[in-house]
């Protein structure tokens, strides 16, 4: 990974621009956009935010994003502030990004770049400091940009008698796709690994509730509320990177597994979509979704279809049951407040919470508690082998754990409810 660019001794001052493009999505208020911006740059700890701007744009300029004149009158702008990094909320090329930093003088990033600092500084476990590497080897390389002139570009043929910047680019992107094969090799030991630990799991007769959301929706809040543990959790965005799993027991004497995962983002760049899929695994094989959102926010109905389109994306399935958690209702007014718990009494699959404060989290338990249905236990069967509609009748049940074949017949762990003992009685 390329060296951060926020080491050094007195915070680095930075601005955010927010390019405002009549063909971005209507949903999201671009003042809203703006301030979600501020709020991943203020996710760092040593940047200081000093100024921020809505640039509205007809079109971007392809080899500067902006206009002559909007771009003279930024740089006297970042000149006044003694601006070090600028901010660039929305996608930059690599050329542009050249062209930008020479003319104002300044370091910049976009919003890719800057979530991937944001991942960086809060990947914990080996697997997510990986997955992180990676991601950003796979955008630095596209941020190669060829310097050389056009006449050495036309030497240059096929790259064997290259100019000297074709001859350094071609090496750097050989260096960065070695240094991919071997994060590769290790992520593939890491995923093995956990793996070993999932199966592991598998056996434990208890289901997982994974709790999803936006980026600071109070996920992490709430996990602490519910199990009594210290995740991080702070209002700030990423706060919570790497999955984090506890045992809770319910009110009804129930155990389960609640894990916590990383929040969701518009417009997650495509790089972090496909590193962090593995991060979202436990979501994939839950029992139960909390789906949790900030009601309190401007934006949270966008917020919610974001969330729905990520979680479509990942493959989670429809029959997955799933509980919307409204969080955040002790920010609300007293007359939103009303109407909210309003709504929640009528909904069976909405509860409202205050993960701050504890107010509705024995009826979340219950709300959990009936979404889970019957409790599951573990059981040993033997089956002769006349007994193969049984047994295939367990299979297609899914509840068969692990499988031996004896001389005298199949020897099976199962993992199921009650009612699918009495209905194998039955058969």
């Amino acid at each position: 990974m390329t060296e951060p660019v926020f080491q050094r001794e007195r915070p680095t001052r930075a601005y955010v621009l927010h390019p405002d493009l009549k063909a971005q999505d209507a949903r999201r208020m671009p003042e809203h956009r703006l301030a979600e911006a501020v709020s991943l740059a203020v996710a760092l700890p040593m940047l200081e935010v000093v100024g921020a701007e809505v640039v509205r744009l007809p079109k971007p300029h392809a080899g500067h994003l902006f206009g002559t004149g909007k771009l003279a009158e930024l740089k006297e702008r970042l000149a006044e502030a003694e601006v070090d990094l600028v901010l660039v909320d929305g996608p930059v090329s690599p050329v542009q990004q050249r062209n930008l930093e020479k003319e104002w003088g300044v370091k910049l990033l976009d919003r890719t770049g800057l979530i991937l600092e944001i991942f960086a500084d809060r990947a914990r476990t080996r697997e997510g400091v990986l997955q992180v590497e990676l991601a950003a080897l796979s955008y630095q390389r596209t941020r190669l940009v060829r310097a050389w002139t056009h006449l050495e570009r036309q030497r240059g043929g096929l790259g064997f008698v290259g100019g000297p910047g074709e001859t350094q680019i071609e090496a750097d992107r050989r260096a960065i796709d070695d240094q991919v094969v071997k994060i590769r090799r290790q992520l593939a030991k890491v995923v093995k690994t956990r793996e070993l630990h999932r199966a592991a799991r598998r056996k434990v007769p208890f289901p997982v509730v994974a709790l999803v959301g936006y980026t600071n929706a109070g996920k992490s809040t709430l996990f602490n509320r519910m199990t009594g543990a210290d995740v991080m959790a702070k209002d700030m965005l990423f706060a919570t990177l790497d999955p984090t799993m506890r045992g809770i027991t319910l009110p009804n004497g129930r155990k389960v597994i609640l894990s916590d995962t990383v929040g969701f983002i518009s417009e997650l760049p495509h790089e972090l979509v496909a590193a962090f899929r593995a991060t979202l695994e436990e979501v994939l094989e839950a029992d139960l979704i909390l789906h949790v959102r900030d009601v309190a926010h401007p934006e949270t109905e966008e917020q919610a279809a974001d969330v729905g389109e990520i979680l479509e994306s990942l493959g989670v399935a429809e029959d997955v049951a799933l509980l919307e958690v409204w969080n955040k209702i002790d920010a609300l007014s007293p007359s939103l407040r009303a109407a909210l718990l309003a709504q929640d009494a009528r909904r069976e699959e909405v509860q409202a919470v205050s993960a701050l404060t504890g107010e509705g989290i024995e009826a979340l338990y219950a709300a959990i508690e009936t979404r889970l249905g019957e409790e599951r236990f573990d059981e040993a069967l033997i089956l002769p082998f006349e007994k193969g509609r049984a047994r295939a009748w367990l299979h297609e049940q899914n509840v068969v754990r692990s499988e031996v074949e004896t001389e005298e017949g199949w020897q099976l762990e199962v993992n199921w409810a009650a009612s699918q003992r009495a209905r194998f009685r039955a058969l």
